[in-house]
């Protein structure tokens, strides 16, 4: 068997948290400080610094060839082990062979020079995966088709939206012929019809031969593209093998459930320069957030999200998905008050109430979207995987199980629908 396109070897990572714990740069005058700090307050104790070991021991090869979806909760190494893999950030022990060419996107604007313009960054990115002009020549108009910014490319793309980043970022790296394609979450940024696209193209690529490495909170996604999986936890390989059966233990572990998601950072937070998602949470009957849910309970999702630029018609939509499939969905246009109302800027909340004796027992995910609705939608908050919360069966006669005694045939719900009984002779 050819030897793996990817090896990693006990691989871990450590930052260290505290004064003076960071990998940042230091300038002569912090130095400086630091050193009559040092004078009157000796040396730093152990206490003013925090070891965490974002990686620890992780171990897997990779094929030429092969679809590998990365997947975990949030904090659970991806993005560091990714970074590692792009050779942006170096690893505290162990080892990783890479035997082929990498193209990665990781975060928006990932190799990109800010004051370069869209078409000089695409060729800048092609001399840095080692291209010659003349092939990338012949892929630019292939890259431009693609991105669908074509009036933009003159224009420094630090003046592109967030949105327009990742089309051309996404562009780039998926058609400059890397024998390895490395995709992080950032495709979350894009609109939903652009998502569909370049998940289209990462299909494409995969089948000529090319290597995929994709890290998503999109379950269905993963499932679709990827042949193999590993589920990483507190650093550490859980997991590591078929898709399905690595996407049902995820799926169905309660340690691995969100209840609330908050961003202080506005530029951090999903969305774009028209809205962006400040805050999502579950909640059960007593407006406590919760992650386990009794099936006879009510549950309640509350939004509350930030509107930057007035003159919109937005609309918010949850999808529900279990096993990896959306089972039902619901958009705030039943509300009579924004149903045909364009926002003002301000501060909003949404809150969507499912009621109990509905949701069968099982893990449930939401994903958000707030969109323009008009002619076209228009795509500006894209939230995979945003929250997740169990349903379980109390066994309870009053639910809608009633008496029967014995297992319930899995489904996606459980409703309580209205039932006349008559003797009728």
């Amino acid at each position: 068997m050819d030897k793996p396109i990817i090896e990693v070897r006990n691989l871990g990572k450590r930052y260290l948290l505290g004064e003076g714990g960071g990998e940042c740069y230091r300038a002569l005058r912090d130095v400086m400080v630091n050193s009559v700090k040092k004078l009157f307050k000796g040396k730093y104790k152990k206490n003013e610094l925090q070891e965490i070991w974002a990686l620890k021991q992780i171990n897997f090869n990779v094929q030429a060839g092969e679809k590998v979806g990365i997947i975990g909760r949030n904090g659970a190494g991806k993005s560091t082990l990714l970074k590692i893999l792009s050779e942006i950030t170096e690893p505290t022990e162990g080892e990783v062979l890479i035997r082929g060419r990498i193209a990665s996107l990781l975060e928006v604007g990932t190799g990109f020079h800010p004051e370069l313009t869209g078409k000089e960054n695409i060729f800048m990115n092609g001399a840095i995966l080692g291209m010659r002009r003349a092939e990338i020549k012949a892929k630019y108009d292939e890259i431009v088709s693609f991105a669908e910014i074509e009036k933009f490319l003159d224009t420094p793309v630090k003046r592109y939206s967030s949105g327009m980043y990742v089309r051309l970022a996404f562009a780039v790296a998926a058609h400059l012929e890397p024998e390895i394609l490395i995709v992080d979450e950032v495709l979350a940024v894009g609109d939903i019809m652009f998502q569909k696209k370049c998940l289209g193209k990462m299909s494409e690529v995969a089948k000529g031969g090319r290597t995929v490495l994709f890290v998503s909170h999109n379950m269905e996604a993963v499932e679709k593209l990827c042949t193999r999986a590993i589920l990483l936890s507190e650093g550490k390989v859980v997991m590591e093998g078929e898709t399905d059966e690595v996407i049902k233990e995820y799926t169905e572990k309660g340690k691995y459930c969100i209840g609330e998601q908050t961003w202080q950072d506005i530029n951090k937070a999903p969305g774009d320069d028209v809205v962006r998602l400040l805050k999502a949470c579950v909640l059960n009957k007593n407006k406590k957030v919760c992650t386990n849910f009794d099936i006879r309970d009510s549950v309640s999702i509350k939004l509350e999200y930030q509107v930057l630029e007035a003159g919109h018609h937005l609309h918010v939509h949850l999808s529900f998905i279990k096993n990896g499939h959306v089972i039902f969905i619901s958009k705030d246009n039943l509300d009579s008050q924004w149903r045909d109302t364009v926002c003002p800027k301000g501060y909003y909340r949404s809150v969507c109430q499912v009621p109990g004796d509905f949701l069968d027992e099982g893990t449930v995910s939401i994903y958000c979207a707030i969109t323009t609705v008009g002619m076209a939608n228009v795509g500006h908050v894209s939230a995979q995987d945003l929250l997740t919360f169990q349903v379980f069966d109390g066994m309870d006669t009053a639910g809608v199980r009633g008496n029967y005694p014995l297992h319930w045939v899995s489904s996606s719900v459980r409703p309580r629908l209205n039932w006349v009984v008559e003797k009728t002779a």
